[in-house]
């Protein structure tokens, strides 16, 4: 189905700056909105139920997955995340942009479901410099640092999935990268044809 607004779906290996960059884009940008996932993961610092993530027990989210609410879900170090359907269909139906953070199986899972679905991979500039982030980041012992590291070697083969990818080395620049993706997204036939569909019929356009 071809819908009003356009799906953003950003995935990079832990550590890349994905979860920035996308945070600073929706304070920039007032017409992207998030797409907020269920987790079976405890909170994290600040987070908070129904802003970052839903955040699910085991059973519930079992429930989920049994009534087919998901458009897609996955075991990420050790824990669950999904995609409700529903939530992304209804955003995007009414005109809304909707951008969602996931790991790279939920990406591709989301493209099936979505057709239209604008896919981005965020890359770390360098080995060295994505382990020397999550080890700033003092969150993660050493021993899921390396997992963390194993599971990034996985992730980043898929990258030629995807439409679009972002190197993160200098903050500053991945972001206005990601910006023009979303502008140019925009500035599309499709896009443009839906969202200003009064302007091609003034114009004669059909």
């Amino acid at each position: 189905m071809d819908y009003p607004g356009n799906l953003f779906v950003v995935a990079a290996p832990s550590g890349a700056g994905k979860s920035s960059l996308v945070k600073a884009l929706l304070e920039l940008d007032s017409l992207v909105h998030p797409s907020i996932s269920h987790t079976t993961r405890a909170p994290r610092g600040q987070e908070k139920h129904g802003r970052e993530y839903f955040f699910a027990s085991e059973s519930e989210f079992d429930a989920m997955v049994e009534g087919n609410a998901f458009v897609e879900w996955a075991l990420v170090h050790g824990n669950r995340y999904g995609t409700s359907k529903k939530a992304i269909e209804e955003r995007i139906a009414q005109g809304s942009d909707v951008i969602l953070e996931i790991d790279f199986q939920g990406a591709l899972q989301i493209k099936k479901a979505f057709a239209n679905a604008v896919l981005v991979f965020i890359l770390p500039p360098s080995w060295d410099e994505l382990r020397s982030r999550l080890e700033r980041r003092g969150e993660d012992s050493p021993e899921v640092i390396e997992r963390r590291l194993k599971n990034a070697a996985v992730e980043m083969e898929q990258v030629h999935k995807f439409d679009f990818v972002i190197i993160n080395e200098l903050f500053e620049r991945a972001l206005f990268d990601l910006k023009a993706v979303v502008h140019a997204q925009r500035l599309k036939y499709a896009a443009q044809r839906r969202a200003r569909a009064d302007t091609f019929e003034s114009l004669n356009i059909t």
